[in-house]
């Protein structure tokens, strides 16, 4: 395990679990924030995909620990943080990755699903933040970065009016939280993630597809590389976002898409 970029560093990972066999966003950059030397907190609503993760990173000589929560729920997240300060320290690196993708438009879903899109997609990052910040704060440093997705700033081809929404709120709440708080040593940043080829897209995306075999020919074709990305393209830039090595680097919402959300047609 290369330990150099973020040594001593701890990291605190919400929706480092996967939802499935393979490799999501978060369990592939808690491992490679672990893999640059950081300590790593995983956290998920589903405790076992978070002691999979943990299991990982320990195999890999790294230090890890598995917390389950709920981020929609403040004394949850308050709990985590705490248990993260006990266990390793202050939060250095903040990693917001928890989303969902429910498709249909405003009259194909009700109010709660509407106001669910929103508290998994957009009040868990708030949620997160509030609680970490004060502590970022008072060290006078820290760096925040969340997982937005191409949906944020353009219409990517799927029916989920909710996401788009909530992810170009996830877009304007990192600058506000990067502007507000630049002066306190703190930087946040968002990773616009395009078509990937996570576990996530053949839960909540392969319906809109005949099978799961059309689903992954259309989508590397729709991307201009003529692939798909991967988990690791995400965890990439999220380990240089958190490092030294981009500490001017402050309210950027980062496109990890092939080109596909500059291309027009």
């Amino acid at each position: 395990m290369t330990m150099s970029r973020l040594a001593d560093r701890v990291a605190l990972v919400f929706g480092a679990g996967s939802v499935g066999p393979g490799w999501g966003n978060g369990k592939a950059s808690a491992v490679a924030y672990a893999r640059a030397g950081a300590r790593v907190v995983c956290v998920d609503i589903n405790r076992s995909a978070a002691e999979e993760t943990v299991g990982i990173i320990r195999g890999e000589g790294g230090t890890a620990e598995a917390l389950a929560c709920d981020v929609t729920k403040l004394l949850e997240v308050e709990d985590v943080v705490a248990r993260t300060g006990a266990l390793f320290g202050p939060v250095d690196i903040l990693h917001n990755n928890v989303g969902h993708a429910k498709m249909g438009g405003p009259p194909d879903l009700s109010e709660d699903e509407w106001r669910r899109e929103m508290d998994l997609n957009v009040t868990g990052m708030f949620l997160a933040c509030k609680v970490v910040i004060p502590t970022m704060q008072a060290r006078g440093r820290g760096v925040i970065t969340n997982i937005s997705s191409s949906a944020g700033i353009r219409y990517v081809g799927y029916p989920y009016t909710s996401y788009y929404a909530a992810k170009g709120a996830v877009n304007q709440f990192t600058v506000g939280v990067a502007l507000q708080y630049a002066r306190d040593g703190i930087r946040c940043n968002a990773i616009l993630p395009g078509l990937m080829d996570t576990p996530l897209i053949y839960q909540q995306i392969s319906v809109q597809y005949a099978s799961p075999d059309d689903m992954v020919k259309a989508r590397h074709e729709a991307t201009p590389m003529g692939r798909m990305g991967t988990g690791w393209d995400v965890a990439n830039a999220a380990v240089f976002l958190a490092s030294d090595e981009a500490s001017y680097i402050n309210a950027v919402c980062l496109p990890v898409d092939g080109g596909f959300t500059a291309r027009c047609a």
